[in-house]
């Protein structure tokens, strides 16, 4: 991606996010909203900050499966968590690349495209697990039609592309006839030594051809999102004295599907939209100082228990700031490549 291409997506973003930090204040009075935080039962709150460090410590154990053992389970926590920092601070899901990079400092170093291709398969696994979600939230009523919308649009375009990962890690073979017609005719794809890069690639999606890895990348998703659909629930009662597991599915699959949309680092405002839309369609949105406060809790937890995970794990890698902003750079090169 070029500098042009990533200013414009850039301020894009930042205008999204302004417009929604514009409308979440607007319909809210500030008095009745710091009432509402003055309220809140932070015992519930501590109980939420726990079972999101669960789930992040099962998302580590997915990883370390989708990577066959590669890395142990430490490093694919500590690893994950430094990304999701990153990720907080900038925007483009930086984070993502620079977990790559932090997986070759490994012993054995671990090939960024694998480590790539294992991404891609967590987040095609994340999006149907959002979709769930949503079809769940739908069993109980009917949903807001931006969120109907999306679920309807990723929902197949997730389960199309990974069942294409799933052929592609069992059809080795003709990958690599494909990629030797296709060498012959563009001598630029020897010079980059391609299939090198393919074979590590496919490296990184070979557990998706083993039954028994593939069930265990699903059902380690399952206890991943089971742990931060719990979170939020425990989360409702700080601010309500009820609580709903459809409202907390969908508050979280809107979260999730805000977090794909260009916005400012850590996605303030678009993220806290989205849960008031959710909030709005299943009887939460009254009174607004309530549902607008719990939006603005559920993401300062998230960013709260991401960046104190990700800055001991940060310590933990033992990178110094020179070599992490070198990383960086490398990050963004590779980015504007590939």
């Amino acid at each position: 991606m070029n500098s042009g291409k990533r200013l414009r997506v850039g301020l894009f973003g930042t205008l999204g996010s302004l417009i929604a930090i514009y409308f979440v204040l607007s319909q809210v009075n500030m008095a009745e909203l710091g009432a509402v935080f003055s309220r809140i039962r932070w015992n519930w709150v501590e109980l939420c900050a726990l079972l999101l460090v669960f789930g992040l410590l099962a998302r580590a154990w997915r990883w370390q499966l989708l990577l066959n053992g590669a890395l142990p389970l430490v490093r694919s926590f500590t690893i994950m968590n430094v990304s999701y920092l990153v990720n907080g601070l900038l925007p483009l899901r930086m984070g993502e690349v620079v977990r790559a990079f932090l997986a070759t400092r490994a012993e054995p170093p671990v090939p960024v495209f694998r480590s790539l291709s294992t991404i891609i398969v967590e987040r095609l696994l994340d999006l149907l697990a959002v979709v769930g979600l949503v079809l769940i939230a739908l069993a109980s009523g009917p949903l807001p039609d931006q969120i109907r919308a999306a679920a309807v649009f990723l929902g197949p375009l997730a389960l199309a592309g990974f069942v294409v990962l799933v052929i592609l890690s069992q059809r080795r073979t003709l990958v690599h006839r494909l990629l030797a017609a296709l060498s012959g005719r563009f001598a630029l794809l020897r010079r980059w030594r391609v299939d090198r890069l393919v074979d590590h690639f496919l490296d990184g999606l070979a557990p998706l051809a083993k039954p028994r890895a593939l069930g265990l990348a699903l059902f380690s998703t399952a206890v991943s999102w089971g742990f931060s659909v719990v979170a939020g629930y425990v989360l409702m009662y700080a601010v309500w004295d009820t609580a709903s597991w459809s409202t907390t599915a969908l508050f979280i699959a809107a979260a999730s599907l805000a977090i794909a949309v260009p916005a400012v680092p850590g996605n303030v405002g678009t993220y806290e939209l989205s849960i008031l839309l959710a909030l709005g369609a299943t009887g939460y949105g009254e009174p607004e100082s309530a549902a607008s406060a719990f939006a603005i809790l559920v993401h300062a937890v998230n960013l709260v228990v991401y960046a104190i995970v990700g800055v001991v794990s940060f310590l933990y890698e033992g990178v110094s700031l020179s070599r992490f902003l070198a990383a960086l750079r490398r990050s963004t090169a590779v980015r504007r490549r590939v």
